[in-house]
């Protein structure tokens, strides 16, 4: 629909010849099906098996066409307030149009480069109260949804490994949607995963990619790396005597796949009293229940932070209004990251920039 918007009100009012019309309208129809093409290479939607510059390429013109359309709204809908002043409709000269296209051009390949950049150090503190002092200043570092795929191949994974090995944390937690695409087809890319560290360990979780792939074979394959996979379970670290208890929890999609949903009370089934509880849970829908539970803090991603600002409120909605940032319910605080990396059907940041997400736990007074 973008691209046959372009069409109806962007080329056809152009002063070009037909022919050149007609070319640039196969181009945009073939720019517009590139999910139709990721189904052809790889039989999903969710995994381009194209080389890395074609799956950027597409990107970039899916992109354009789609800030293009918005652009061309926004100048229809001036033209119609100008209509009644001027008597008629507003011709739009050719040289405003090519303006117009360029600067929807470069704000996508903008929001590519933001998109698939290993990204930033991003510092966030979280005040728990009852954090016991020999968890204060406790250090996380929160990977999620890195879609690790052709455009996130081996060598975005190893650099994106060795800056998250650099910034010295007790922990490592990744909370889902590791992959796009089957376990034959990302065993080398996800294979510097191997090599994080940190000094407790790599606690993990499934997010709803991992169901559409391989979910047992991905999460045998993880836990053969070293990673404790977290599925409705938890565990309890330790620092001489004092506790902390790490839960977590299935995706909310697994159901449809005939897997065990999300099930916080198994998660916290024997879990010490008393004890503050950090949750990863990819999705943060259901974060007033777990609020509900006591959780002290929730850790989250799938929403991506939007990816563009403005229309980061399309992803309010399927999420409870939880979509980028720290958020205080009933006592708990969520936070939802806005993504290590993000979806390859659909890799655009503007204003929503990927994080690579160090969490440092704080008494609270």
């Amino acid at each position: 629909m973008p691209a046959l918007l372009v069409l109806a009100r962007f080329v056809w009012p152009l002063t070009l010849p037909l022919g050149i019309k007609a070319i640039i309208a196969v181009l945009l129809i073939a720019a517009s099906q590139y999910h139709l093409w990721n189904r052809l290479s790889s039989g999903s939607v969710f995994s381009p098996e194209f080389p890395r510059p074609f799956v950027i390429a597409f990107n970039w013109a899916f992109g354009a066409i789609l800030l293009l359309a918005m652009l061309v709204l926004v100048t229809d809908a001036i033209l119609l307030l100008g209509r009644p002043v001027l008597g008629h409709w507003p011709v739009v000269p050719d040289e405003v149009r090519y303006a117009t296209a360029g600067v929807a051009a470069l704000l996508a390949a903008i929001g590519v480069a933001n998109a698939i950049r290993v990204p930033p150090v991003k510092d966030i503190t979280v005040a728990i109260a009852g954090l016991p002092r020999r968890f204060d200043g406790y250090r996380l570092v929160q990977l999620t949804d890195m879609h690790i795929s052709r455009l996130f191949p081996a060598r975005w994974t190893r650099a994106m490994v060795d800056r998250t090995n650099g910034l010295d944390a007790d922990l490592i937690v990744i909370t889902g949607d590791f992959i796009d695409g089957t376990l034959d087809a990302r065993r080398v890319d996800v294979e510097p995963l191997r090599d994080l560290r940190a000094r407790d360990g790599v606690w993990a979780i499934p997010g709803n990619h991992e169901y559409f792939f391989g979910y047992e074979d991905y999460m045998r394959h993880f836990a053969g790396m070293g990673m404790t996979i977290l599925a409705n379970r938890h565990g309890v670290l330790t620092r001489d005597g004092a506790a902390l208890v790490l839960a977590g929890v299935t995706d909310a999609s697994a159901p449809a796949t005939g897997r065990p949903g999300p099930d916080l009370a198994a998660a916290l089934a024997g879990a010490p009293a008393d004890v503050p509880v950090v949750l990863l849970d990819h999705q943060p829908k259901n974060a007033r229940n777990a609020a509900a539970r006591g959780v002290a803090l929730q850790l989250s991603g799938h929403t991506h932070g939007g990816m563009i600002a403005g229309l980061d409120r399309l992803v309010a909605g399927p999420n409870a209004g939880f979509v980028s940032g720290r958020y205080r319910i009933d006592g708990m605080t969520l936070y939802v990251n806005n993504g290590t990396a993000l979806w390859p059907g659909f890799a655009l940041r503007l204003g929503r920039p990927s994080e690579l997400t160090r969490i440092t736990l704080r008494r609270a007074d």
